[in-house]
């Protein structure tokens, strides 16, 4: 053999097998090649969401790519063609916002001082920060993406594929403008759209007041000074105040309480602080035109105000009954202040400052205003009641801690509510993982949906493209051709722009601000506002071609995605708007497949972040761990679409059990093969001829591969890892290997062996294959070593080659060994929890199981006794002779339906023999003669209990019944003590680097009774360890003391020259 299997070290660092890997794909292009080898291929395609670059990539990032590298990953071993595309959201919020910082820019204000110019192109120089750090991170940790061919949303391209979605929309009539009350972020000034609210909202403390509004002199007066109470989580909106709202069928009281009268909802009394007298009912619409006085006067009115008027919106769940409107702040109340005709008061800017005019608060932030107001309240006499109330309120999606205000302003909206019925239908089409997600969090979303506030008053973003003239005739441009009907005015002078060079030409402010058009006698120049990013986003399907003004095939071949993944904060972001855009354009979803991540928690089920302390760096776990093992904690940890309590112990762990079990696979391999010189050049031996152990395991490889790819294809990932997690440890490793050893470890070569050999090769080969998704740097590590000495597969690449094909079935040998394998791991739990160790043999096991498997468990006879380390094994037809059982009524199932029986059935339950139980196991339903009627009882009607009997330790699963015997004789007890010595032999054999055929001398001092225990297996002893000799005394070579049960020994071993 010209060629050795790569043998490893204990201490394997799995950071520098990873680098060597990135290294060899990088010089053999493997990325490239796979897309390249299915060029002709049915394509897959993937849809990747674009990050922002100006910020720092995080652990949850490492997540999100996980899963979309294992899912293409797959797909191409299916032998699709994969485009991964890669993507930068390079517009908006985020993007300012660092650059406000770099540029020491305080306030929106200060940016047309700055100058826009200036300020955008500081924007664009920034978006790609961090981009040196996320292609890093991409490549590290193994994440297969075209980042030479990526998207960028600022791009001319991009933009214009952008403007042509927008004009088409508005060509529609789904593009209006509006005056409504929109939440807005107070900080950048500017709206949110309801997706953007969303993402923002969190729990926070709000003061909870009860205002005393006195009325006007009236009728309802006549008592004495009276007053509305109203209740507010938000006083700042008080200064504001023009109206107040009742329910017109709502019964209304006036009541005596502290010398004072108040009118409130007869429903919230229960709000007063003392006790009360109740002068007169009404009715809401009783109280309709009733004025009153207004709180605060630093505004004026210039029509009719500070009245009570009807409105259905007012309910009595909470507050007093009484609603205080201020249009300016609310939805609802602007609506109701139009069907009334009552003035507008706007006292605050868009900054959510209070203006000049409200004098004792001006400049200050409304809700920093709210402590101040409520003072006021109580030195004037209004204040009535103040708390504290605890609720889900939103804040700004972008800045820590910054409240959104609700605020009336003139916004371009996209009518998505005429297409909510279309976007619901469509959303059946798709394939939510969890489903819960499409039909709940998205579904419920859809059903509710608001138009979409889609402009913004800021300065990076893709501009508006529609163009106004004075009298307010408007149309959209859609193509930068149609741009170039415009001109700009440069030192007194029209140029047009299709004189300019193309490289003048820049798709944003303030560039597309200047240009103007001249149609019909009128000047049009262009409505300063921006869009929404998460249009940008959203329109990545065919922006990301420059579709429609080229590659129209590529991007129709390319539409729907077949698959997306992002967090689950998408589904009110990206999600939402690639399904809006797509349907109001397409008519159809932008996606068929996806999966949702949750977040991931520190262990405390905390949210991760630097100022706490428990942020994790990702490339720190992958020099720690690999990223292999980083990336198999993430998806096996839990599903990706429950929250992961991120515990970096569960990385160790994960290398520790699946990596380090794989590993020591492959090197039990790769050391007997070499000895040997197995390098597969004989013929594959026929299943049929293989040993019976070999054909299971194969047709168990087989189940495993079948399993996992119907998995695979319900994008079920944590289930498909999982299994072939367990497939290797308990399997393969703690079955196959453990129990073919011998075979490998015999000198002559035999067709047993190569047979062993060529089996354990499939396994290890086909396990890489079906790792490589998720692990791809270790499964092209093993395939290598495996593969550059059989040259069986004359792929590079482990990533060059297809899904693994079933070679072998056999399903009633799984099932037979399936059997044996329960019998086992009920005997191990009998030891476990007798405290009898493995290594101690014991003398008898008795097994209950149905006539259907009990030729079974006979013909699995010397396996079983092997594994279980047993000397006796016998089958018995039920489990009575090992366990005695009783019943007891299970007062649960049969309290309401026998009542005042059921005191005598119990007993009569109590009574059942042994026979009678084992009828009821049997048939699954009884008769009983209670009183001279006969009751037909089922087995759900009963609590069976099971007891052991004396002597005998039992454990019972799925239909198998396992007793064994715990009584030891001292011929037993010598062979433990002999079993034990050998394992501590076999490991010092180990220490001392050995190799396993050398043959050695082994001397020990020992207590009297256990040498004598020892000698008594001296045979055996000296048979497993390879030793000529085996003596009672010791010298200075290799030795070590060990605990022998409870008998202290001193060992020392000695190679034989």
């Amino acid at each position: 053999m010209e060629k050795k299997y790569k043998q490893y070290s204990s201490s394997i660092i799995y950071s520098e097998i990873e680098e060597k890997i990135l290294k060899f794909w990088e010089n053999e292009k493997v990325f490239e090649k796979s897309i390249e080898l299915r060029e002709d291929s049915k394509p897959f395609t993937f849809y990747e969401g674009p990050p922002t670059a100006n910020g720092k990539p995080g652990l949850h990032h490492v997540m999100a790519r996980t899963l979309k590298d294992l899912v293409c990953r797959y797909k191409t071993m299916q032998g699709y063609k994969v485009n991964r595309k890669a993507g930068w959201d390079t517009h908006g919020l985020p993007v300012e916002i660092e650059v406000e910082k770099q540029l020491g820019i305080k306030s929106k204000s200060e940016i047309p001082e700055f100058g826009v110019g200036k300020y955008n192109a500081a924007c664009k120089e920034s978006v790609f920060t961090y981009k040196d750090l996320w292609e890093k991170m991409t490549n590290r940790m193994g994440y297969w993406l075209n980042l030479d061919d990526a998207y960028i949303t600022c791009t001319n391209d991009y933009i214009e594929s952008v403007w042509w979605a927008l004009k088409t929309l508005f060509d529609k009539g789904l593009i209006y403008k509006d005056y409504k009350i929109v939440p807005q972020c107070p900080k950048s000034e500017t709206v949110l759209s309801s997706h953007e609210l969303a993402l923002g909202y969190k729990e926070t403390k709000d003061p909870s007041v009860y205002v005393l509004m006195k009325l006007k002199e009236s009728d309802l007066t006549k008592d004495g000074e009276t007053y509305f109470l109203v209740w507010t989580t938000t006083p700042w909106t008080l200064i504001s105040n023009i109206a107040l709202a009742v329910g017109p069928e709502i019964t209304y009281v006036k009541i005596k309480t502290e010398g004072v009268y108040l009118i409130l909802a007869k429903e919230r009394l229960s709000v007063l602080r003392e006790d009360y007298e109740i002068i007169e009912e009404y009715k809401g619409s009783d109280l309709l035109g009733q004025e009153y006085e207004q709180l605060f006067p630093y505004l004026t009115v210039d029509k009719k105000a500070f009245y009570v008027i009807s409105a259905d919106f007012v309910s009595t769940e909470d507050g007093s009954g009484i609603v205080h409107i201020a249009p300016a702040f609310g939805a609802d109340d602007y609506e109701i202040s139009k069907v009334n005709d009552l003035p507008f008061l706007q006292p605050v800017t868009r900054g959510g400052l209070f203006t000049k005019e409200v004098t004792d608060f001006a400049d200050m932030f409304v809700k920093d205003a709210d402590p101040e107001i409520i003072q006021k309240l109580r030195e004037s006499g209004n204040l009535y009641k103040k708390e504290t109330i605890v609720h889900s309120y939103p804040f700004s999606w972008r800045f820590d801690n910054v409240p959104v205000i609700y605020y009336a302003r003139e916004s371009w909206f996209i009518k998505t509510t005429s297409i909510s019925d279309r976007m619901v239908q469509l959303n059946k089409d798709i394939n939510w993982y969890p489903p819960e997600v499409g039909s709940g969090r998205f579904g419920n979303w859809l059903e509710e949906n608001k138009d979409w506030a889609l402009s913004r008053d800021r300065f990076w973003a893709t501009p508006l493209p529609i163009w106004v003239s004075d009298d307010g005739d408007m149309f959209a441009v859609g193509s930068i051709e149609e741009l170039k009907e415009g001109y700009i005015e440069r030192d007194g002078k029209k140029i047009n722009i299709k004189d300019l060079d193309e490289n003048e030409i820049d798709l944003h402010k303030p560039f597309v601000d200047d240009i103007k058009f001249e149609k019909n006698g009128k000047v049009f120049g262009r409505t300063p506002e921006l869009i929404d990013v998460w249009f940008d986003s959203g329109a990545m399907p065919f922006a990301q071609f420059h579709y429609p003004f080229e590659n129209k095939e590529l991007f129709e071949n390319n539409f729907p995605a077949d698959f997306i993944c992002e967090g689950i904060d998408q589904t009110r972001g990206w999600f939402y708007t690639l399904h809006a855009i797509a349907t109001m354009l397409f008519n159809n979803v932008a996606y068929k497949n996806l999966i949702v991540n949750e977040l991931i928690l520190d262990k405390n089920g905390l949210k991760m972040s630097k100022s706490k302390g428990n942020a994790v760096d990702p490339f720190v776990l992958f020099d720690k761990y690999g990223a292999d093992a980083t990336r198999w904690y993430l998806v096996t940890g839990s599903p990706p679409w429950r929250t992961t309590l991120f515990d970096e112990d569960g990385i160790g762990e994960v290398q520790r059990k699946f990596f380090g079990t794989l590993i020591n696979t492959y090197s039990f391999f790769a050391l007997y093969a070499n000895i040997d010189e197995f390098d597969f050049n004989t013929e594959n031996i026929p299943y049929e001829k293989r040993p019976e152990i070999d054909r299971w395991i194969i047709a168990k490889l087989s189940s495993v591969i079948e399993e996992y790819e119907n998995l695979m294809n319900n994008y079920d990932v944590t289930k498909a890892a999982r299994l072939v997690s367990d497939f290797t440890i308990d399997e393969l490793s703690n079955w196959y290997v453990r129990r073919s050893r011998r075979r490998f470890w015999k000198s002559e070569i035999n067709e047993s062996k190569i047979s062993a050999y060529q089996t354990l090769y499939e396994c290890l080969i086909t396990i890489c294959k079906l790792t490589s998704p998720f692990a791809p740097f270790i499964s092209e590590e093993l395939y290598q070593n495996l593969n550059n000495v059989t040259s069986k597969d004359k792929s590079i690449s482990i990533h060059l080659i297809d899904f693994p094909k079933k070679t072998y079935e056999n399903k009633k040998l799984e099932d037979k060994m399936e059997i044996a394998q329960k019998v086992v791991y009920l005997t191990r739990a009998i030891r476990a929890k007798s405290n009898l160790k493995v290594r101690q043999p014991l003398r008898k096991i008795m097994i209950a199981v149905d006539a259907s498997k009990r030729e079974t468990v006979k013909n699995m006879e010397e396996v079983i006794l092997e594994e279980v380390n047993i000397k006796e094994l016998e089958v018995l037809e039920d489990d009575s002779s090992i366990v005695n059982k009783s019943a007891k009524a299970n007062f649960k199932a049969l309290g309401p339906k026998y009542g005042k029986l059921m005191k005598d059935l119990a007993a009569k339950i109590k009574e059942l023999n042994q026979e009678e139980i084992k009828q009821i196991e049997k048939n699954n339903s009884f008769k009983i003669n209670l009183n001279g009627n006969e009751i037909e009882l089922t087995k759900d009607d009963v609590e069976i209990i099971s007891t052991e009997i004396e002597g005998w330790v039992v454990e019972s699963e799925a239909g198998v019944t396992v007793a064994i015997d715990s009584e030891l004789s001292e011929e037993l007890i010598a062979e433990g003590y002999a079993r034990e010595f050998v394992n501590r032999v076999q490991n010092m054999r180990k220490s001392a680097n050995f190799d396993i055929v050398d043959r050695i001398t082994v001397n020990f001092s020992a207590d009297d009774k256990l040498r004598n225990y020892l000698f008594k297996f001296e045979d055996y002893i000296k048979n497993e360890i390879l030793a000529d000799t085996l003596t009672k005394s010791t010298n200075n070579d290799f030795s070590e003391n060990a605990d022998i049960g409870e008998y202290k020994c001193e060992i020392t071993i000695s190679k034989v020259i």
